[in-house]
């Protein structure tokens, strides 16, 4: 293999994490989705009654996705560290395809029953192994290509991308609802094509990432010939670095799910807002949210990663509280624009950098499994249940206790970020 210059940005390097954003985009579209037509399949899957308990199932078949990331973490985030990150991203696109095929074709509730339900789950969780894999792999793998003193910036694009699968999930919603199916062709079979969608742009994601180049950094340490690469016990050897992990992740996640995912359904049913409208909305605010991404990972190479986190921390503290019962009681959509607008940007401070961050705690040898594995499994709990949470709060008429969950999960994560070393400043990336 030609070996990439460490201090300059070459033809392909700029390829290589261009080949890596796009096959990250098309899997969290895929990812993504699920969350984004669950307003239009829920009753497809589940009996006829009330549209807030259908979503409520259809959110906790959701849940139970996320609970297949820890395992995803832990299989791919292994294989990336003992054959190559490359190797891995493979695999993890071409399972992800395998459960939008499914989703795509099962049948109704009204056709095979409780079957319905159970199908939809095991897609669900084939994709929540698949989407595991990926967060840490493709971490590892931007991280590892970009140079030094751009490191904030380049690794970045994994959050433009993964927002970018949820523009795209939104755009085909849009897509279908204003110029080509009605309502009534929507709730009946027109929610099935976005996830043929999904899996013939999971071919693309397959050929980009199968000509991809593989990172110096797991090149240099390929040959070294240890059992320990890429395992439990390895990763144990560093548990200050999984902490930091699991308390950089917690309050994250949860606003960033609540901001986004959740978002759609907040604006249907507690600001009672269209469906087109809130979809509108959803994705003019995460557009710009990504282009975000970019401008605060620049700005951590400038000034430090550890201000934009603690900035995050302080203002998501102070802040949730209101936001949230401001959006709930406004009648003003653009009050609410606004308002989420703001939101966005006060998480920007953990999403444009928390790739680098976690990549920036480990050596090479364990690099994958140390960032893929303690972040699923704190996504699988507080990230993946946020959803469940909100809508069983809601459902139960107290959904302003959800509010203060997500305000007291940030703290925690502002306690990290107080009290952690500046990873700029101490990177493992550097003894690559």
């Amino acid at each position: 293999m030609n070996q990439i210059p460490s201090n300059k940005i070459s033809t392909s390097r700029l390829k290589a994490i261009f080949g890596g954003s796009v096959g990250n985009l098309v899997e969290w579209y895929d990812w993504y989705a699920y969350s984004a037509f669950a307003i239009y399949f829920s009753a497809s899957f589940f009996p006829k009654g009330n549209a807030t308990v259908q979503l409520l199932n259809t959110a906790g078949i959701f849940a139970l996705g996320f609970l297949m990331r820890p395992l995803g973490g832990y299989i791919f985030g292994r294989l990336a560290d003992r054959v190559g990150r490359k190797k891995s991203m493979v695999f993890s696109v071409l399972l992800m395809s395998m459960g939008s095929l499914l989703i795509a074709f099962i049948p109704t509730y009204q056709t095979i029953g409780i079957a319905a339900p159970i199908l939809l789950l095991t897609a669900r969780l084939l994709q929540g192994l698949s989407v595991g894999g990926e967060y840490g792999v493709s971490a590892t793998y931007l991280s590892e290509m970009a140079t030094k003193s751009r490191r904030g910036f380049y690794s970045s694009f994994q959050y433009v991308t993964l927002i970018g699968g949820q523009l795209f999930a939104l755009a085909v919603q849009l897509a279908l609802q204003k110029l080509f199916l009605t309502e009534a062709q929507m709730l009946d079979w027109g929610w099935r094509i976005p996830f043929v969608i999904g899996a013939i742009l999971s071919l693309v994601a397959l050929y980009l990432r199968k000509n991809l180049e593989e990172t110096q950094a797991f090149e240099n340490q390929k040959n070294h010939t240890s059992d320990k690469k890429g395992t439990i016990k390895a990763l144990l050897k560093h548990p200050k670095a999984v902490i930091k992990v699991i308390g950089l992740t917690l309050g994250g996640t949860l606003a960033f799910y609540t901001y986004t995912t959740y978002m759609q359904k907040f604006l249907v049913n507690t600001m009672h807002l269209s469906k087109e409208d809130s979809t509108l909305m959803s994705f003019s605010t995460l557009f710009i949210f990504a282009c975000l991404q970019p401008v605060f990972g620049a700005l951590s190479d400038k000034i430090g990663r550890k201000p934009l986190l603690i900035g995050f921390g302080v203002l998501g503290t102070i802040c949730t509280v209101p936001l949230l019962t401001l959006l709930s009681n406004t009648t003003s959509q653009f009050q609410a624009f606004l308002l989420l607008m703001f939101a966005l940007i006060i998480v920007s401070g953990y999403t444009s950098i928390n790739a680098i961050v976690k990549a920036e705690l480990f050596p090479a040898e364990i690099r994958a499994l140390g960032v893929g594995l303690p972040y699923a499994l704190t996504v699988a709990i507080f990230g993946g249940t946020a959803e469940y949470i909100a809508l069983w709060l809601k459902d139960i008429q107290h959904e302003n206790y959800y509010y203060w969950y997500i305000t007291a999960c940030i703290f925690i994560s502002l306690m990290v970020y107080v009290f952690m070393k500046d990873t700029k400043e101490v990177s493992e990336l550097d003894k690559d």
